[in-house]
Order: C-alpha cells, then structure tokens, then sequence
C-alpha cells in the first residue's frame, strides 16, 4: 500500500513536471514569435515612414579653385556610388554662393545664390552657408521629400541610404560638438525655458539627411542664431571655427528637433582607421606617414595628404599612394583621389 501511494506520487510529480516543461516552452515559443512580429511591424513601419526615400544631395561652395576641385571629386563619386544596389540618392545641386556663374556650371549641377552682404560674414566664409540654403530652399524646384546636406570635402565610399525616419533627421555625432561643456555660453541663444542643454545635439549641418519641410523651417533661424553668434564677441571666440555648426545645432533644438545620431554616416582619416560599412570620407585632417606606415600627425610626414596644400588648383596625377602600413581609411582616401586625378583633372588639363 505504501509502495503504490509512493508511486502514485511519482507519478503524479512527473505528471506537474511535464505540464511545467510544457508550459515553459510554449510560453518561450510564443514569446519568439511575438518578438519576430515586433521587429517585423518595427521594419515595416519604417519602411513606410519612409515611403519616398530619395534624397537629394546638396553642397555649398563658393568659386574658389580650392572649393572647385573638392567639388569636382565630391560629384565624381557621388555619379559612381548613386546608381550602386542600396542607395537611395536623388539629383545633386552644387550651391554657388558667390553670386555669379563659374566655369563648372556645364560639370556639376549648379544653383546660383547671393552671399550674405558684404562685411557680414566678417571673413568667416561658412557663415554663407545658412543663407544659401535658404535661398536655394525658396527658389529652387526639388522634387525629393528629403536632402542631405554635404560639404565639398565629402567622398562617398558606400552606396547611402536614407537615413531619416519620418520626420526624425540623421546625423554624424562630432566629438568636438560639447553643448554640455558650453551651457554658459548657449544660453545666449538655447533659453532655460527651452530645457536642458542636453536638448542641442552634438552636430552640425554636414552629414545631415532631413526632411525639406523641417528644413524649411529651421534654416532661417540658423542664420538668425549664425549671425548672432558671430556678432557676440564671447560667443565668437568660444567656438571660432565651429561656429556655423553649432548655430545649426541649436536652430534644430529651437524647433524641437532631435536627430539620429549615425557614427556609420561618416569617417575621418586617420583617426577613423577603417571604411567597413560607413558611407563618407571626410578629409578634413591632414594625414602625415613616415615610409613605415606610422603616424606622425603634428609633424609633416615622409608620405602626407593635405587638401590644404592645393589652396590654388587639385593635387597631381602623380600623386603617391600611402606607404604599406598605413590604415584602410587613409589608403581609400587616397586612392580616390588618384583615381579621380588621373581620368579626370590632369586629362581635361591636358
């Protein structure tokens, strides 16, 4: 009798245990699958966001032969990369704000501006770059939904997708962009009443892909807050060269606006060792080599690149490719620009 009530608990305590391994498992299975939906409704939600996903890309330039050439290699790879499986790039406009017509116009799709009135910008060039997209803005004809705003130094190395979502913008994180660090300072132009400092992100114009109609109501109070900027003596010394960047910034916080913050959007030789999977090479930095392959950045190298050493025309069709050694990025780097001096600025100088 002890024997059968013993095994009639057994039975009974596999009997609950297979009932809880059951349970277990489908709520496991169950919960998968849910998961799975999620990201699935997730993906086609963003999906329909962006139901017209083609942007157009624009560039600010001025008639300079230095901005010339940038222009011209900027233009050369986006005509390579556009059509590439992946991209979702529109038409390209090069926006000339030297008020007049250069001798790119029959290259690079070009749109003519005015420049701010003379003495405003008070010698800091950029400070026209907020006008000009205002102006191009209200007077141009764009057919797409969304623009990215680039920079002449910009060489897209990945076919790029939009990467906006609805009315969220994307763009590039900079390290140097500190609203917290400078909170004194942008309270001028980001008032307690707005929130925190924290609200502005850290960014300026250029990657940025974002919808026009956003950007047609931000882009005047960027000049606004450029202007003011650049008229506060403080203000003008704390951030000197970044300036216009973040006056972009905090114009975008004004209108509530927070952006997606993409460190895939660009890289910048050399600190950024390795293309992978980012979409623009920014050769702001000057990259300086010893025949070795090691950095010597401060100090002029063996092997060096410096788009500030052609300030009067583009480099050479004999320009040396980095030694062994070097990083991926400055190597990519590099050869697109030999790649583009040779077919195309020393040939149609020849």
């Amino acid at each position: 009798m002890i024997v059968r009530k013993s095994v009639g608990r057994v039975k009974s305590l596999l009997f609950l245990l297979t009932v809880l391994l059951f349970f277990f498992a489908t709520y496991n299975l169950v919960a998968t699958i849910m998961e799975h939906k999620a990201d699935g409704l997730e993906q086609s939600n963003r999906k329909l966001m962006r139901s017209n996903a083609k942007f157009h890309v624009a560039v600010t330039a001025t008639d300079s032969a230095y901005n010339q050439w940038q222009c011209r290699i900027m233009y050369y790879w986006y005509e390579k990369v556009k059509e590439m499986r992946g991209s979702e790039m529109g038409k390209f406009t090069r926006i000339l704000h030297s008020g007049r017509p250069d001798q790119l116009m029959d290259e690079i799709p070009t749109f003519v501006v005015d420049p701010l009135p003379e003495g405003l910008d008070r010698g800091y060039i950029v400070l026209n770059r907020p006008w000009a997209f205002v102006q191009w803005l209200e007077k141009a004809d764009i057919q797409e939904e969304y623009i990215l705003m680039a920079e002449p130094d910009h060489i897209f190395v990945n076919p790029l997708p939009n990467l906006a979502y609805g009315s969220q913008p994307a763009a590039y994180p900079f390290f140097y962009i500190k609203p917290e660090e400078n909170e004194k300072v942008l309270r001028k132009f980001y008032p307690e009443e707005k929130g925190p400092v924290t609200n502005i992100d850290p960014i300026g114009n250029s990657p940025v892909i974002i919808k026009k109609s956003l950007m047609e109501e931000i882009a005047p109070t960027w000049v606004n807050v450029s202007l003011r900027m650049k008229d506060d003596a403080e203000t003008d010394k704390a951030f000197g060269w970044v300036l216009e960047m973040y006056a972009y910034a905090v114009a975008s916080a004004l209108h509530g606006v927070k952006h997606n913050l993409r460190k895939d959007f660009m890289l910048q030789p050399p600190w950024d060792l390795r293309v992978e999977d980012r979409y623009i090479i920014h050769y702001t930095y000057g990259c300086d080599y010893n025949l070795k392959g090691e950095l010597t950045y401060g100090k002029i190298g063996e092997w060096r690149f410096d788009k500030r050493s052609y300030l009067m025309g583009p480099p050479p069709r004999n320009l040396p490719l980095p030694p062994q050694g070097v990083p991926e990025s400055v190597v990519s780097h590099a050869s697109n620009f030999w790649v583009f001096c040779f077919e195309i600025v020393n040939h149609s100088q020849s």
